[in-house]
């Protein structure tokens, strides 16, 4: 993917055909953080993609027309679990991710639902999840698990 500016990006429903490319795209992202907690596993970080992967829940992330990552929101006991959001390392940091994000909490927040996920300790998507209002709800030595309620439509800044 170049590093110049994108022009477009969009959302498209992911297809079964996707998941190599996902599982790619995931060791990419995810190898900085594993290895420096002592847990990067070249085959397990694309296979345990390959074994939860659930194409009606998952979104593909296009930039410029070209694959850029992927975003999971499954249904929950009680509201949505973001399960996993990668986006390619070269456009990160461009809005791209939390363009995505705010589109998916938007029809969360209409649905009137938590959203909950789990990111890994210092990681710097914890940042991007903090600043849509995600708080940590449990941390764990690897884990930290994060919880945001559905903000009232009428007052957005509102819990």
């Amino acid at each position: 993917m170049s590093t110049s500016t994108i022009q477009a990006w969009s959302l498209r429903p992911a297809t079964p055909e996707d998941v190599e490319a996902i599982a790619e795209l995931r060791a990419v992202v995810m190898r900085p953080d594993l290895e420096r907690l002592g847990r990067y596993d070249e085959h397990r970080v694309r296979q345990r993609l390959r074994d939860s992967y659930v194409p009606e829940h998952t979104s593909i992330v296009e930039a410029d027309g070209a694959f850029a990552g992927s975003v999971t929101l499954r249904p929950a006991e009680v509201g949505r679990v973001l399960e996993s959001f990668y986006l390619d390392p070269a456009l990160q940091g461009r809005g791209i991710g939390g363009a995505v994000l705010a589109g998916l909490l938007a029809c969360t927040d209409a649905e009137g639902v938590p959203v909950r996920l789990q990111v890994l300790q210092g990681s710097a998507a914890r940042r991007l999840y903090a600043r849509h209002g995600f708080v940590p709800e449990r941390e764990y030595a690897v884990d930290i698990y994060m919880v945001r309620a559905p903000r009232d439509r009428g007052n957005p800044l509102a819990l």
